[in-house]
């Protein structure tokens, strides 16, 4: 936007107007310069308020705001093994939170999966989904827990469903199933510091950000491991209802963590261990591993020990992958 303050002659002369001189009498120099000062003060104010406009505001992230109809629907996609505070913490949130002014709860949350027979979470927990994919209600938010490997109807609901969704989300290694859809092929994502090998081998057509503490594209998120999901819901929150409400929903769960506000404070998992004879890491995960327990395989004349079986099948399929990997990590 251009701004043009046109000062017009002092005198009501049109072109006739002379340079004032050290003749000028007082009064009229002063006149002159007062008249001078307000429309420098005039240009100045303008400009401010032009600047202050145009400035993001950060507290309320209005750039990046959503448009809330409650009630929003929820729904949290689930199968064998999906981990407890993956889903539960941002159902936690979405659950607690309260807008001035109103007395219901503006989030409807629902679990869904294949078929609403049992299944079984992370520590054994036993959940009977409340919809099969063919019955749920359309979401405006889906949450993505790490879980077992997906099934092509799986894939296929979050494919149709995200293209309605106000945020479609993944937590954890939910961002594996998130990847395996394809909605983030040429976006950036993150996932559990864990598993950060594995993810950008599989997806090498997704931007992989370690140490975030959740990425955001469109209506596409990805929040990092495990509590991750607990400020990447506080961070939707916020979006549909400001800053306010999100902190009085933190507030209401006694959580004190300020990642939602940040999402690059993840960054101590930015770098990743190096694995050395004295403490050896898995060359998959990056985790600690007992040596006396765990499973190893030879490659090259050198043992590698895994923290799982998995991880070891993961490693035997392309080791030299992981064996440069390990190497760049030390360079």
């Amino acid at each position: 936007m251009i701004v043009v303050i046109a000062a017009s002659p002092l005198n009501g002369e049109d072109d006739a107007m002379k340079t004032p001189t050290l003749t000028m009498k007082p009064r009229e120099f002063f006149n002159i310069a007062s008249n001078v000062g307000f429309i420098t003060a005039l240009a100045f104010f303008i400009l401010t308020q032009i600047a202050a406009n145009a400035a993001p505001d950060k507290g309320s992230n209005a750039t990046s705001s959503l448009k809330p109809s409650p009630p929003i629907p929820v729904a949290f996609v689930i199968s064998e093994g999906a981990v407890m505070i993956d889903f539960s913490g941002p159902w936690e949130v979405f659950q607690d939170v309260m807008v001035p002014g109103s007395m219901e709860h503006p989030f409807r949350l629902y679990t869904v999966a294949e078929t609403t027979k049992p299944i079984h979470a992370s520590g054994g927990m036993q959940i009977v989904p409340d919809y099969t994919f063919a019955n749920a209600p359309a979401p405006k938010v889906i949450v993505t827990p790490a879980q077992s490997e997906p099934s092509p109807a799986m894939l296929d609901w979050i494919r149709k469903a995200t293209k309605n969704t106000d945020v479609t989300m993944s937590v954890c290694t939910g961002a594996f199933v998130l990847a395996k859809t394809g909605l983030l092929d040429g976006k950036s994502a993150t996932t559990f510091h864990g598993a950060f090998g594995p993810f950008a081998m599989q997806f090498p057509k997704i931007e992989l950000k370690r140490g975030a503490r959740f990425v955001e594209n469109g209506n596409l998120a990805t929040a990092g491991g495990l509590s991750s999901g607990i400020d990447l819901a506080l961070r939707v929150v916020e979006r549909y209802y400001g800053r306010e409400v999100a902190e009085k929903t933190a507030y209401q769960m006694e959580y004190q963590g300020q990642g939602w506000m940040d999402p690059n404070s993840n960054n101590v998992y930015a770098v990743a261990p190096v694995s050395t004879a004295e403490h050896p890491l898995c060359p998959v995960c990056g985790m600690d591993v007992d040596v006396a327990t765990a499973p190893k395989s030879a490659f090259k004349g050198k043992t590698y020990y895994f923290c799982s079986d998995d991880d070891k099948k993961t490693f035997d399929a392309a080791p030299n992958q992981f064996v440069s990997a390990a190497a760049e990590k030390v360079q």
